[in-house]
C-alpha cells in the first residue's frame, strides 16, 4: 500500500473528540456495496454496484482500524450492503478482533447467509448480531426483500443463538404499504425470545429518497400498533448510549426498542463514524460530508498521517442531521453507506 513508519503503539488516555466535545468510540465499517437482496426501502431494484478495485482491501482496513483504536475507538460494526458476501470474512474478523483496544465487534447483516457462518463468526471474535427482518410472513418477505426467502434468515438466527452471538437484535424497517400490520407480531417474538426487537423509521437517501419520504411510518404510530395488539409498552431506563428508546412488554423475555432518526433525533448523543467501503470517512449518516481516506491509504501516506486524517475527520464531525430543513443526503443510497 505504500505506507510508512506504520507504529502499532495504543494510547488509551482518552479518545479523539468531536468539536461539540462528544467522543468517538463506535466506527461502523461497510465491507462491501454489493448485497444478495434488493430490499424496497434501501436499493433500486437494477443496482450497479462499484469496481472491486474501488473497494478497500482487508490490509487497509485493518490499518484504518488501527488509527482508529488508538485514537480511543473501541467498538467495531461490520455493515454493508451484505457483509457475508465480502470473500474472507472470517479471517477479516480475526484480524480486526486482534487489534489492541478493540474490545466489541458487531455485525448487521440480512442474516440469509448468516447460518453457515455463525459458530466460525464467533470463533474469530464476533460478539453480536443485528439481524435485519421485517416481516415474519414469507409473502411479505420477499416482497419487501424483492428476492429473500424467510426460512434462511430464520436458520441464521438460530446459528447465531447457538453460537453465542449475544445479545441478538432484530431490526424492522416500518414501510407504509409493505409492512406496518406486521410490526405486533415482530414484537410477540419478545415474548418468547429474549432478543430485542427495534423498529426503525425509514430515513430518505439517494435515488430512492422520494419512495421513501412517501413510506415513512412515525415510531409513535408503530408503538400504538403495538400497545393495541399486546398491551402497554414499560419504559426501561438503561444505562450507556443507545439510539433506541428501550421498553418492554408486561411479561416478555426480551425488549423493544424505537430507532426515530426522523421525528425524535438523537444525535446529541451519537458518537459513531462511518467507513464506506470504498475508503470514505462519513462523518454523518444523514449528511453527504466525506473525508476520503483510500487515495492517502494508496498514495503513499504515512501511517501518521492517516491517523490524523481520521482525528481531524472525528473533530469535524456535524452536530446532527438536517431533515427538518428538507436536507436530503442524495449522493448516496443506504447500501452504499453501511447501517
Amino acid at each position: 500500500m505504500g505506507l510508512r513508519g506504520t507504529r502499532l503503539t495504543v494510547c488509551y488516555n482518552g479518545g479523539v473528540k468531536d468539536q461539540y466535545g462528544r467522543e468517538i468510540r463506535d466506527l461502523r465499517i461497510s465491507l462491501t456495496d454489493r448485497c444478495n437482496l434488493r430490499c424496497v426501502y434501501c436499493m433500486p431494484e437494477e443496482m450497479v454496484f462499484k469496481p472491486r478495485e474501488e473497494m478497500l482491501t482487508d490490509d487497509e482496513i485493518v490499518l484504518v482500524v488501527r488509527a482508529a483504536a488508538e485514537l480511543g475507538v473501541r467498538k467495531v460494526r461490520l455493515t454493508g450492503g451484505e457483509p457475508t458476501v465480502r470473500p474472507n470474512l472470517v479471517e477479516l474478523v480475526g484480524r480486526i478482533a486482534a487489534v489492541p483496544g478493540i474490545d466489541d465487534i458487531a455485525m448487521t447483516t440480512n442474516g440469509v447467509r448468516l447460518a453457515p457462518l455463525a459458530a466460525p463468526l464467533a470463533a474469530a471474535g464476533l460478539r453480536r448480531v443485528n439481524v435485519s427482518l421485517d416481516t415474519l410472513d414469507p409473502e411479505k418477505f420477499r416482497r419487501i426483500t424483492r428476492r429473500g426467502n424467510l426460512a434462511d434468515v430464520l436458520a441464521g438466527l438460530e446459528a447465531a443463538r447457538a453460537a453465542g452471538l449475544y445479545p441478538i437484535k432484530l431490526n424492522a424497517v416500518v414501510v407504509r404499504g409493505f409492512n406496518e400490520d406486521d410490526v405486533a407480531n415482530l414484537a410477540r417474538l419478545t415474548m418468547e425470545y429474549d432478543w430485542s426487537v427495534r423498529f426503525i423509521e425509514m430515513m430518505p437517501f439517494g435515488g430512492v429518497a422520494g419512495f421513501q419520504m412517501n413510506a415513512y411510518v412515525p415510531s409513535s404510530e408503530t408503538m400504538a400498533r403495538i400497545e393495541a395488539a399486546l398491551g402497554p409498552l414499560v419504559p426501561l431506563d438503561l444505562t450507556g448510549y443507545d439510539p433506541a428508546r428501550t421498553y418492554r412488554l408486561e411479561g416478555s423475555r426480551g425488549t423493544l426498542g424505537f430507532i426515530s432518526p426522523v421525528s425524535e433525533p438523537f444525535c446529541a448523543q451519537c458518537g459513531r463514524l462511518r467507513l464506506t467501503a470504498d475508503g470514505r470517512l462519513r462523518l454523518c449518516l444523514l449528511r453527504d460530508d466525506e473525508v476520503d481516506l483510500r487515495t492517502l491509504l494508496r498514495g503513499g501516506a504515512t501511517y501518521e498521517q492517516i491517523r490524523e486524517r481520521f482525528r481531524a475527520a472525528a473533530y469535524r464531525k456535524p452536530w446532527g442531521h438536517g431533515l427538518a430543513r428538507h436536507v436530503i443526503p442524495r449522493q448516496r443510497v443506504m447500501s452504499q453507506i453501511g447501517g
